[in-house]
């Protein structure tokens, strides 16, 4: 794993992230979102939703746990998960939620520390902190996926955002 520390300073700039990853994401892709209520995790969601072409409006499911976006075809590409109100990976599999991760499409999940146990290993985890314009945004990026998480850094780089590589 590969850990990279990157500020956002808007929620555009958190958005635009969310975008630039959209355009690299591969189906079968995991993605997880940990921090603090109000950090930016659905904010991200919704640009990464638009990065992958979807048209959909961007909701929170923390009611109903995952919400499905799909293509212009009808052929869902984005499952957005909240495990917030999951008690642990168990109520995960009792759900068959796990089944998501074999649908073909992207997962992103938000609260993934809640069902570590279930989560592979090879995913991108992003932990972000602080819940005003600032917010400090760790990466841990699985080795298959630094090439295309370069890309994004790249291109967030000179748009403003400031990176720091933190460790292997």
């Amino acid at each position: 794993m590969v850990v990279w520390k990157a500020v956002s300073t808007s929620v555009e700039m958190t958005e635009a992230l969310g975008e630039a990853m959209g355009r690299v994401s591969v189906s079968g892709d995991i993605l997880t979102l940990d921090g603090d209520l109000g950090a930016g995790k659905t904010a991200f969601t919704r640009g990464f939703s638009r990065g992958m072409g979807l048209r959909s409006r961007v909701t929170s499911p923390t009611f109903t746990i995952v919400n499905e976006y799909s293509d212009k075809d009808g052929v869902p590409k984005l499952f957005h998960f909240d495990t917030y109100r999951l008690g642990n990976s168990d109520d995960f599999y009792d759900a068959g939620l796990d089944e998501y991760f074999s649908r073909g499409g992207v997962c992103v999940i938000e609260w993934g520390k809640v069902i570590e146990d279930a989560l592979p290993s090879d995913r991108i985890r992003m932990e972000i902190a602080g819940n005003g314009d600032e917010r400090e945004i760790t990466f841990s990026i699985a080795e298959r996926d630094l090439a295309r998480m370069k890309t994004v850094r790249e291109e967030m780089e000179k748009g403003g955002m400031r990176f720091e590589d933190i460790g292997v």
